[in-house]
């Protein structure tokens, strides 16, 4: 297939999955097994990782008014109610933190599930039904949080922490995580959907910067690692050509995202996350069935 159709169509799926609750790796994965592009080649690891930069400069730009009046409003906030300890800002970080260190260091354990066709099925499966159930068990609730301005510390906490599931068990979905924990902390759909995505900010560019840092510059440890594997580390070297592909999926996938966010809070503060539920187990239950014959094709 012709790497431009590859590219338009990664960036598609990239934008498309980044944010919704259905695992944009799961995805990927997949189209990238259709379409035989091989994860070995350090270009297409590389083009991987850098897509994703596009999806979260879509979110800072849509969110970048909320978020220049967190910084504006630092510390006291905007109703003179909040404390260094107690603003959102600080929240955020500190889910980041809860994230990031843990993440760290499971990063062998990580990097053994990223491949694995069985996790990715279980996990889609597994956090189709947790989502399915925490936001029916929600919605019956009075949710005391009501915007992420309320929110405590403990709250960030809880919600940084379950946010490493997506990435020790790929497939899980980074908002799934993070938004079925905010319902679980007494957090309304819509406060637990939007401190998703602002977590998601510095989450998302510390990781993508990691693994990008990691394939353009691989350490002696990585080195050492493939050669008692077998496998070789080939220098990437970019061309015109690679370069024009690389920028066609970043616009793609920015594009999209740019559209898909405000569709997606729309639709759920009107009807909820049954339906990514629904989508989650139908997708685990036919790569159970015949996803092997797409990834070992």
């Amino acid at each position: 297939m012709n790497d431009y159709v590859v590219s338009v169509l990664l960036g598609i799926v990239e934008g498309l999955t980044e944010f919704l609750p259905v695992s944009s790796t799961a995805h990927l994965r997949l189209a990238e097994a259709l379409m035989h592009v091989s994860l070995t080649d350090p270009y297409w690891k590389m083009y991987t990782i850098v897509i994703q930069l596009g999806a979260i400069l879509a979110l800072v730009l849509l969110f970048l008014r909320r978020i220049l009046t967190f910084l504006r409003t630092f510390p006291d906030g905007e109703g003179k109610n909040h404390t260094w300890f107690t603003h959102p800002l600080t929240l955020v970080m500190a889910a980041f933190v809860c994230t990031a260190i843990p993440a760290f260091l499971l990063e062998k354990v990580i990097g053994k599930h990223l491949e694995s066709l069985r996790v990715i099925e279980w996990s889609l499966l597994v956090g189709g039904f947790v989502m399915w159930g925490v936001d029916a068990w929600s919605s019956r609730q009075d949710s005391p949080t009501k915007d992420v301005d309320q929110m405590g510390m403990g709250q960030a906490i809880w919600i940084g922490l379950c946010q490493v599931l997506s990435a020790v068990f790929p497939g899980t979905s980074r908002s799934m995580s993070t938004i079925s924990a905010g319902q679980l902390a007494g957090m309304t759909r819509t406060a637990a959907l939007e401190f998703s995505f602002l977590v998601s900010i510095p989450v998302m560019i510390a990781a993508t910067g990691y693994d990008l840092l990691k394939t353009l510059h691989p350490s002696h440890k990585q080195l050492a690692a493939a050669a008692a594997s077998g496998e070789s580390i080939a220098p990437l070297v970019m061309t015109g050509h690679g370069w024009v592909v690389l920028l066609i999926g970043f616009a793609v996938s920015f594009l999209v995202a740019l559209a898909i966010v405000e569709w997606f809070l729309g639709f759920v503060r009107r009807h909820g996350f049954t339906v990514f539920a629904v989508y989650r187990i139908a997708l685990a239950l036919v790569l159970m069935l015949a996803g092997a014959r797409f990834f070992t094709a």
